[in-house]
């Protein structure tokens, strides 16, 4: 996977108000942290945040954070966390987790549909368990998102886990008869069909005469 570099700088402002301060001013706030350093704040511009994530397609990067601090520093890292608005989306706050790259990491990947499967075609649903996989891998050899070929699947079938086809330096987190995804068939509803009204004895049905029980002899 390929490393980006971002430029970011070090923060000397804090608390609420600077944040604003900072969003008003086209900044975002950002804090970077990670197991063999303390906290460093930063800012960073969120359009080019958001350019980087547009052009790569996916939120799962490598990042190479330029950071100026009176001179420059250069640390691999990748976004932990974003906090941003529930409607416009706008970002307020990003925490970055430094890295290294000669260490594994463990990291969600998007898992990806490709094709339409027989089952699909036939009327059945395709039906996603897992939107998202954990793995454990080198940064470098990351997959951008775990890609699922669904084209030969028919109503019944299903992808686990251990069917999934990943170089060998990259390993999913999960039990390999862990279901993926799969088609199931098409929910039929039965109707209802109207029950029969009893009719109580001597109760006259309409268009029909109930005759009276003949009554005993007495001789």
């Amino acid at each position: 996977m390929e490393i980006i570099d971002l430029k970011v700088t070090e923060r000397h402002t804090f608390g609420k108000g600077s944040a604003r301060t900072l969003r008003r001013e086209g900044l975002i706030p950002a804090i970077l942290y990670g197991p063999k350093r303390d906290s460093l704040p930063l800012t960073l511009s969120p359009l080019e945040l958001d350019k980087i994530y547009k052009t790569t397609g996916t939120e799962q990067v490598i990042f190479n954070l330029v950071i100026e601090n009176g001179g420059t520093q250069n640390v691999t890292a990748m976004v932990k966390e974003v906090q941003s608005t529930p409607v416009a989306q706008q970002y307020l706050h990003v925490d970055f987790y430094e890295i290294s790259l000669d260490e594994k990491i463990v990291v969600g990947i998007l898992v990806e549909v490709t094709g339409k499967s027989k089952g699909v075609e036939r009327g059945g649903f395709l039906q996603v368990v897992r939107h998202e996989l954990e793995v454990s891998c080198l940064p470098t050899d990351m997959p951008d998102k775990i890609q699922v070929d669904v084209t030969d699947l028919d109503i019944g079938d299903a992808i686990h886990v251990g069917d999934l086809a990943l170089i060998d330096k990259v390993k999913i987190l999960a039990d390999a008869d862990l279901t993926v995804l799969t088609v199931v068939a098409p929910t039929v509803e039965e109707e209802e069909l109207p029950e029969e009204e009893e009719v109580e004895e001597g109760e006259e049905v309409e268009g029909e005469e109930v005759e009276a029980p003949e009554e005993a002899s007495t001789e």
